[in-house]
C-alpha cells in the first residue's frame, strides 16, 4: 500500500486546524468587545480619555486584535505541506510563496504596534495624560496621541502581505486539487482583501466584506486540516 507523504505531518495538521479555528475565535471576541465599547479612531483627546473611562476592554481588545495573529502562521505552513505532495510545477512554486508571504505577514503584525481599532501605547499615554501636571504636558502627550493615531489610520504593508497570501495559497489548493471548494473562497477573499486595502479609504465598506471571508476561509482551512490531521493519525504511514 503506498504511504500518503502527509501522514507524517497529521499531528501538525491537526494543530494547525485548531489554531486557525481558535484564531477566528478570538477575533470574533474582539469584535464583540469592539460592538460594546466602540473606540474612537481619531482625535487624541478624545481617544485618551475614553481609555481611561474603559481600560480593561480597551486593553483586552487590542490583545484580541493582537496576539491571535500567531496562530496564523502555522496554518500556512500546514497547507503548505498538505499541497505540495499534490500540486506540481507553478502549483506548487505558489503553494510556497503563499505559505512564506502568509506566514510572515501575520508574524509581521505582532510587530506592528497598532490594530486600526486602537493601541497598546494609547494606555500608556493616557496613563501619562490623567497624571499630567499641566496643560503643556497634556499637550505634549496629545501630540505623542495624535501620531499613534495616525499611524493606526494608515494602511500597513502587512495587511497588504496576509491578503496576497491567502489568495497565492488558494491559487495553489485549486491547481493542485486540494480542496477546491476552499481554495476558490480564498480567491476570493484574497482579491477582496488586495482590493480592500487599496480602497481603505475610498470604500471602506469593503474591508468588512474581506474580513467575513478571509474568516470563513480560516474557519474551512481549519475543517480541512483538523480532518486531514485526524484521518493521518489513523493511517500506518503515521505511526510508522
Amino acid at each position: 500500500m503506498d504511504r500518503d507523504p502527509r501522514a507524517p505531518w497529521a499531528p501538525f495538521q491537526l494543530a494547525a486546524g485548531c489554531c486557525a479555528i481558535a484564531f477566528v475565535v478570538l477575533l470574533v471576541l474582539a469584535l464583540v468587545l469592539d460592538f460594546i465599547a466602540p473606540p474612537p479612531v481619531d482625535g487624541a483627546v478624545p481617544t485618551l480619555e475614553f481609555i481611561a473611562r474603559h481600560k480593561p476592554g480597551y486593553v483586552a481588545e487590542q490583545l484580541l486584535w493582537t496576539v491571535p495573529n500567531i496562530l496564523a502562521v502555522p496554518v500556512f505552513a500546514a497547507l503548505f505541506l498538505a499541497c505540495a505532495p499534490a500540486a506540481q510545477g507553478l502549483a506548487r512554486g505558489l503553494a510556497l510563496g503563499g505559505a512564506l508571504v502568509g506566514g510572515l505577514s501575520w508574524a509581521l503584525i505582532l510587530a506592528i504596534p497598532v490594530t486600526s481599532r486602537g493601541s497598546l501605547v494609547l494606555v500608556y499615554l493616557s496613563d501619562r495624560y490623567a497624571g499630567a501636571a499641566d496643560d503643556a504636558a497634556r499637550q505634549r502627550i496629545s501630540a505623542a496621541a495624535e501620531a499613534v493615531i495616525a499611524e493606526n489610520n494608515t494602511p500597513a504593508v502587512a495587511g497588504v502581505l496576509s491578503a496576497a497570501g491567502i489568495l497565492l495559497m488558494s491559487v495553489a489548493m485549486v491547481r493542485g486539487g486540494f480542496s477546491r471548494a476552499v481554495g476558490w473562497l480564498g480567491i476570493a477573499a484574497g482579491a477582496l482583501g488586495l482590493l480592500a486595502e487599496a480602497l481603505r479609504y475610498l470604500v471602506p465598506a469593503l474591508y468588512g466584506g474581506y474580513g467575513l471571508l478571509m474568516w470563513a476561509w480560516f474557519v474551512a482551512v481549519g475543517i480541512v486540516l483538523i480532518r486531514l490531521g485526524r484521518k493521518g493519525r489513523r493511517s500506518p504511514a503515521a505511526r510508522v
